[in-house]
C-alpha cells in the first residue's frame, strides 16, 4: 500500500457542485486532493433555464454568494445554491479550472463524459516530460445536490480502494470492473502520462 495519500483531482464542468462535495469528502478522509472545472465561465441555475449565472473562474466564491443575495436571496436559498456556495468558500477561494493546473495527480475522476473529453484532450495536448502516468477515471453524476452527494461517496469510496491496492497499476481495471457491477453506472478510464 502507497505510504503517501493519493494525489486526486476531481473535476466537473463549473467546479461548483459535484467537484467540490467530492473535494469536501476527500479532504475529511485524509486524501490530497484538489477540485477543478473545465468549462470556459462558471455557471449556476439563475431565475430560468436559459438565464443563468455566468462567472469568470477568477470570481470568489464570496463574490458569487453576495451577488445572488443581492439579486433573489429567497430563490437561491430555496434552490440549495447559496449553501452551496456557503460549503464552496470553507473548502476554498474560488473555483479553478483544470486546463490552468499544471500539477500533477496519481488519479483525475471526472463527474461527466463531455469533462472526461476534455481533461484527456488536455492532458494528451500536454508535452510528455516524465512519463508519470495519471488514470483519468469518469463517473457520470447528475449535476444536483442529491446526485452530487452520492456521487462524492462512491469516488470516496473508490479512492479508498484504490489507495488500498498493492499495485495501482495492475489492479485498476479489475476494481474499475467491480464497482461498475456493484454501483449499476458505466466507468470510463485512460491511462495519460504527463
Amino acid at each position: 500500500m502507497p505510504s503517501q495519500p493519493l494525489r486526486v483531482a476531481v473535476v466537473c464542468s463549473s467546479n461548483q457542485n459535484r467537484s467540490m462535495e467530492a473535494h469536501n469528502i476527500l479532504s475529511k478522509r485524509g486524501f490530497d486532493v484538489r477540485s477543478f472545472g473545465t468549462g470556459s465561465h462558471v455557471k449556476l441555475p439563475g431565475p430560468a433555464p436559459d438565464k443563468p449565472n455566468v462567472y469568470d473562474f477568477k470570481t470568489t466564491y464570496v463574490q458569487m454568494y453576495n451577488d445572488l443575495v443581492r439579486k433573489d436571496k429567497e430563490l437561491y436559498t430555496q434552490n440549495g445554491i447559496l449553501h452551496m456556495l456557503d460549503r464552496n468558500k470553507r473548502i476554498k477561494s474560488k473555483p479553478e479550472r483544470f486546463q490552468s493546473c499544471k500539477d500533477k495527480f496519481d488519479l483525475v475522476i471526472t463527474c461527466e463524459e463531455r469533462v472526461y473529453d476534455q481533461v484527456v484532450e488536455d492532458l494528451n495536448s500536454r508535452e510528455q516530460e516524465t512519463l508519470q502516468p495519471v488514470h483519468v477515471i469518469n463517473v457520470d453524476i447528475q449535476d444536483n445536490h442529491e446526485e452530487a452527494t452520492l456521487g462524492a461517496f462512491l469516488i470516496c469510496e473508490l479512492c479508498q480502494c484504490i489507495q488500498g491496492t498493492d499495485d495501482m497499476e495492475n489492479e485498476i481495471d479489475e476494481l474499475l470492473q467491480e464497482f461498475e457491477d456493484k454501483s449499476n453506472r458505466p466507468f470510463l478510464h485512460t491511462v495519460c502520462f504527463y
